[in-house]
C-alpha cells in the first residue's frame, strides 16, 4: 500500500529535527571542559586556605599539603593562615600567586567564616573573587567544599558541604572536591576537634582531593 506524501513529510522533518538536536548537543559538548592535562611531578602548587591547610589539629608537616605532596610528587607550597576568613583571604591571594607563581591551585575556606555567621551569599561572593584571581593565572582551579555551620548535623556526625561550593564550582568552572572534609569532621575518629582533621583525618583529606585530581585527569 503506498503511503501519502504527507506521512513521508512528516518523517523527515522529524528525522531532521533529531538530527539538529544532535548536532546542537554535540557542539555543545564541545564548549565543555572535559578533563585537564596532567600537572608533572615536581611542579609548584599553592595551598591557599585557612587553619585546615596550615594543618592545625596535627603536628609539623601532617597537614593535607604535606600528605598531597608525597601523593603526587608536586612542590606544594603551604599558605594556609589559622583564624583565616574568606572574606580576608581575598585580600592575600594576589601576593601568594606572586611568590608561588603555581601550575595548580587549591582553595580551601570559609570555616571561620561560618562560625562568624557571615552570610553564605557574602562568603561565596568572596570565594568567588579569590577563583577569579588564580583563574587569571591560566592555570587549573581546585575549591575544597567545607560544611557550613550546623551543631545538630556536628553532633549527629551528618555534616555536608554549604551549597555554596557546588554552585561557585559549576559556575566558575573549578574542580570540586565534594563531602570529603564534611565527611572527616562527621568521623571522630578523624578530627582533633569540632573543626580540625587530625592526623588521620588529613590524610583521608590528602587521598580524597587526589582521588578527584586523578579523575579530573590533574593527577596521574
Amino acid at each position: 500500500m503506498m503511503m501519502p506524501s504527507s506521512f513521508y513529510k512528516v518523517r523527515y522533518s522529524w528525522a531532521l529535527l533529531l538530527l539538529t538536536l544532535a548536532t546542537l548537543l554535540s557542539l555543545q559538548g564541545c564548549g565543555r571542559e572535559v578533563g585537564y592535562n596532567a600537572i608533572p611531578r615536581g611542579s609548584v602548587v599553592l595551598a591557599f586556605g585557612d587553619s585546615v591547610t596550615h594543618g592545625t589539629g596535627a603536628g609539623p608537616d601532617e597537614g593535607y599539603p604535606a600528605h598531597l605532596a608525597a601523593l603526587s610528587g608536586w612542590d606544594i607550597r603551604n599558605h594556609g593562615v589559622p583564624g583565616d576568613t574568606a572574606g580576608n583571604a581575598r585580600n592575600r591571594i594576589e601576593q601568594a600567586l606572586e611568590e608561588t607563581n603555581p601550575a595548580l591551585v587549591i582553595i580551601e575556606l570559609g570555616g571561620n567564616d561560618f562560625l562568624r555567621r557571615r552570610p553564605e551569599a557574602v562568603v561565596k561572593e568572596d570565594l568567588r573573587a579569590i577563583i577569579t584571581a588564580a583563574k587569571k593565572t591560566g592555570r587549573p582551579v581546585v575549591l575544597v567544599g567545607v560544611p557550613r555551620l550546623a551543631l545538630l548535623a556536628a553532633a549527629v556526625g551528618a555534616l555536608s558541604d554549604s551549597p555554596i561550593y557546588a554552585e561557585l564550582a559549576g559556575e566558575e568552572n573549578v574542580v570540586l572536591i565534594e563531602e570529603v572534609f564534611s565527611e572527616i569532621l562527621s568521623t571522630p575518629a578523624l578530627k582533633a576537634d569540632q573543626i580540625h582533621p587530625n592526623r588521620e583525618g588529613y590524610i583521608k583529606l590528602a587521598e580524597g582531593i587526589a582521588t578527584t585530581l586523578r579523575s579530573s585527569g590533574l593527577l596521574r
